[in-house]
């Protein structure tokens, strides 16, 4: 049966509404494969290839053959038969001869299915396929006068039988919030969800392969923590009820890695997901995927290297899967910019990127007071009281400075006050700024690089600074951590630290705009009818 094609319910509609007529249909096709002795959701099946792989087995010269001689007594068909399977996306039913288009994640192939060569019952099953079906063809592979490849099933059985009415044909599943509800039917209705999300796989793929290649090991840390420490984040709370005692979603895996190192592991490097309880936008998510890597005896810039090779290597894999240059100064697009990947990477120091773009220097107390007002820049916290001059300092280089770098050349600014980077080693020629810099790509910053402070009494001094003055709220998510500065008095070697944004360098590689787009399922909001969730006993 055919169907004109329309927008699916969405998922708003009630359970207990009256059924859909085409839903109505759709389970009456599906009694049809019960009444033939099959089963309408599938069974196991060997011996299948991809979709893709089936159309690159098609031979011109035996499907000649056949074409010339298929008739003559005592021939034999040579050409390549295989098993496929995928979702109807296309059906044509011109009576006894059946067109249908098959999709599953590597493209596209057209299945032909005629009374006279599809064996019972395969032909009557096609007859009641529905668009959105999952079915399974065997056959030889010809092309059609139109030059199209095609299996000309000599049988078909279902694979699970679609009862929702899929997306409009020509329109597909465009409307972003249901795309990113109903991921599953995004997928397989916009064939680019699907080349996004299997570019990212083989992105995380080649950047575990270059780490462990350079010698660094994979570990796995804590994702329930009893402090929540490594960044200043608010974080996910929860409680543990085996052991009566609050939790906390890591924020991040800093402290932890560092105590491998403190261990004797030299060089160790996390991909895992951190949890921040704060905002949504177009480059935050509470849950994302971070690289995170530490190197005993390294440095800032042992480990900006690291990130720079890392970022290229990935950026001529995307580049070379797409048929496009690869080498020397290549460039991807992201947006309206083509993002040089192949030059080295820019560098800036921080306070000489403040200058340049205010005038003033960022030592200079009264006039980045003055500046801070004149730009109408935060300068006071919520009470009204005056911030600390470095986070003014900040505040105006964040929305003034940073927005001026080329956004189409990967920029390290190096050289942070020291004031406000707590974590990292002060440098060692100017002590009021830190050996940490932060990559910027295309308007995102993707990764802090640190020399990583390692004297456990200065440690205890900056965490102690940070909880100097702190509100009450605040004071619950910002930690003193005892263990990790005993893990200090211990002994760390001195040592380069990184963390990597893997959502945010997806979205580059992949051109995407929104985190949502490099997610496979975005954090939304519950619907109503979504909104009573079940409660621990």
């Amino acid at each position: 049966m055919t169907e004109s094609p329309h927008t699916p319910p969405t998922p708003e509609t009630p359970h207990d509404q009256t059924m859909h007529p085409l839903e109505a249909q759709r389970r009456a096709n599906r009694e049809a494969a019960v009444s033939a002795g099959l089963n309408p959701y599938g069974v196991r099946v060997d011996g299948l290839v991809t979709l893709a792989e089936a159309g690159s087995r098609y031979d011109e010269g035996a499907d000649q053959d056949q074409k010339a001689n298929g008739k003559a007594e005592g021939f034999a068909d040579r050409r390549p038969v295989v098993k496929v399977a995928g979702r109807v996306m296309l059906l044509r039913d011109n009576g006894k001869l059946l067109w249908i288009n098959l999709r599953d994640a590597s493209g596209d192939l057209q299945v032909a299915v005629s009374q006279r060569d599809c064996a019972e019952p395969g032909f009557a099953i096609a007859k009641s396929i529905d668009m959105g079906d999952i079915v399974v063809a065997e056959g030889p592979l010809t092309k059609t006068k139109t030059g199209e490849v095609t299996v000309w099933a000599t049988s078909i059985v279902p694979g699970a039988k679609c009862l929702v009415p899929p997306p409009e044909k020509h329109a597909g599943l465009s409307d972003h919030e249901l795309r990113y509800r109903m991921r599953y039917v995004d997928m397989w209705a916009n064939p680019e969800t699907t080349r996004v999300f299997q570019l990212r796989s083989r992105i995380v793929s080649l950047l575990r392969r270059l780490l462990d290649g350079l010698g660094y090991m994979e570990v796995e840390t804590p994702m329930l923590q009893t402090l929540a420490g490594g960044a200043a984040a608010r974080p996910f709370k929860t409680h543990m009820n085996a052991l009566d005692i609050s939790l906390f979603m890591r924020i991040a895996p800093e402290l932890y890695l560092k105590r491998l190192l403190v261990g004797g592991l030299p060089r160790v490097y996390e991909i895992n997901r951190n949890f921040r309880n704060e905002g949504l936008d177009a480059r935050h998510n509470p849950e994302f995927t971070m690289l995170e890597l530490y190197h005993a005896f390294g440095d800032m810039e042992t480990v900006m290297g690291v990130t720079e090779s890392l970022t290229r290597e990935a950026a001529a894999a995307v580049a070379k899967e797409q048929g496009l240059p690869h080498s020397g100064a290549f460039t991807l697009p992201f947006g309206e910019l083509a993002i040089d990947y192949g030059s080295p990477f820019m560098r800036v120091r921080y306070g000489d990127l403040f200058e340049r773009v205010l005038g003033v220097k960022m030592s200079d107390r009264g006039a980045v007071a003055r500046l801070a007002a004149e730009k109408r820049v935060k300068a006071k916290d919520e009470k009204g009281i005056a911030l600390d001059h470095w986070l003014i300092v900040n505040n105006l280089f964040e929305e003034l400075a940073e927005p001026t770098l080329d956004h189409a050349r990967p920029t390290f600014i190096t050289h942070y006050p020291s004031a406000i980077s707590p974590l990292t080693r002060p440098n060692r020629e100017d002590p009021t700024v830190a050996d940490r810099a932060d990559l910027f790509i295309g308007g995102m910053e993707i990764a802090p690089h640190y020399t990583e402070l390692n004297d456990p009494d200065v440690q205890a001094s900056k965490f102690k600074e940070q909880l100097a003055g702190l509100d009450d709220e605040e004071s619950t998510f910002r930690n003193f951590d005892e263990d990790f500065v005993n893990a200090l008095k211990v002994g760390m070697p001195p040592a380069g630290g990184m963390g990597l944004g893997i959502d945010r360098l997806v979205m580059l590689l992949t051109n995407q705009r929104t985190i949502r787009d490099v997610v496979l399922f975005p954090l939304m909001r519950p619907l109503e009818s979504q909104q009573d969730a079940p409660t621990d006993a």
